[in-house]
């Protein structure tokens, strides 16, 4: 991946110059908005979320212009937007009319760093499962797996890895009584697919993450999982795969899960170079509501020497995209970060 993000003359950003107090913010922790990545068509998508998952199509809109482009760190581009929900949760698809991305690289792994995944929770795996397949969905896993009794927070949940036209990767997940959010054993509506449980990523230390998440961004730990044997082999086809889980949540939204590959080692880093308009792409929308804790917490990240896409606090000349302040970062494994304020 050769592409350099281009650098802007041009500034309608702004930076804020005070700091919000941390007590503040901890008490008033983000809000996990969206999960989204980059696709190559659009329409063909938002068919296969509505269509095969069960999402409804909220808004669709398209962009273009210089506040843009420094939010996203792409020069030139148009893009649509389409915003869906399912259950309480939403996703947003991007395509890129200008300038057109690469595609994921057709030898990723679930260990490589830039790996990411909506976990989709549904209310029954073999009827899911029957449904991905009269879809010809791309299968990740062998098949639906069963994590094992012994293992004390996963042991009962049955999951199967899967992917979009595009090559992302999405799990079906179903969750025995007494594990996951109480909600999942709502099957009142009579939905297949019940909403988003959570988003995860490849990390190279979990430490070093858990600074970045929870001590600048406000995410508290909710969890934690030490996960291995042939059922997680099966489920990531990774041969030999040992993690280590650790999940995050913030005040509403799906959780950010963190795998940690204890083994096997060599999973490769997130291109330096990959950019919003490539497939690969991936981010997750964090919602700070109160102005001074936004202009704070942007503050903190630039002084705490965090990677800024976005050249600084950006200004949207309309809010059709559902805020008019936001920035762009990434966080200690490549993993971008939007964060906005409504």
């Amino acid at each position: 991946m050769n592409f350099d993000l281009r650098r802007f003359s041009k500034a309608t950003f702004a930076l804020a110059f005070f700091v919000a107090p941390l007590a503040t913010f901890a008490a008033n922790p983000p809000k996990v908005a969206a999960v989204g990545f980059t696709v190559s068509d659009l329409d063909a998508e938002v068919a296969f979320f509505t269509g095969t998952l069960g999402f409804e199509n909220l808004a669709e809109h398209e962009v273009t212009g210089d506040a843009y482009e420094q939010l996203e760190g792409v020069f030139g581009l148009r893009e649509r937007v389409a915003r869906l929900r399912l259950g309480n949760e939403q996703v947003e698809l991007t395509e890129y009319l200008t300038p057109r991305g690469r595609p994921i690289p057709i030898d990723a792994k679930s260990n490589d760093r830039w790996f990411q995944h909506l976990a989709l929770v549904v209310s029954d795996m073999d009827a899911a499962y029957a449904k991905l397949r009269a879809a010809k969905v791309r299968h990740v896993s062998t098949g639906p797996q069963l994590l094992p009794a012994w293992n004390p927070n996963a042991g009962g949940i049955r999951a199967f890895y899967f992917q979009d036209p595009d090559g992302h990767n999405l799990e079906a997940i179903w969750y025995p009584p007494g594990k996951g959010n109480p909600r999942w054993q709502d099957h009142s509506s009579g939905k297949l697919f019940l909403g988003i449980d959570h988003t995860a990523i490849v990390v190279s230390d979990t430490d070093a993450s858990l600074a970045f998440y929870r001590d600048r961004l406000g995410l508290s730990v909710a969890g934690a999982s030490d996960n291995y044997g042939t059922e997680q082999d099966h489920l990531n086809q990774v041969f030999g795969a040992h993690l280590r889980i650790t999940a995050l949540k913030g005040s509403s939204g799906p959780g950010i899960e963190f795998l940690e590959y204890l083994t096997p080692q060599g999973g490769r880093p997130a291109p330096s170079d990959l950019a919003a308009n490539d497939l690969a792409h991936w981010q997750t929308t964090l919602v700070v509501e109160e102005p001074q804790a936004f202009d704070g917490l942007a503050t903190r990240l630039r002084e705490g020497r965090v990677h800024f896409v976005s050249p600084g606090v950006v200004i949207l000349p309309e809010t059709q995209l559902g805020f008019h302040r936001g920035f762009q970062v990434l966080d200690p494994d490549g993993h971008a970060f939007e964060i906005v304020e409504p």
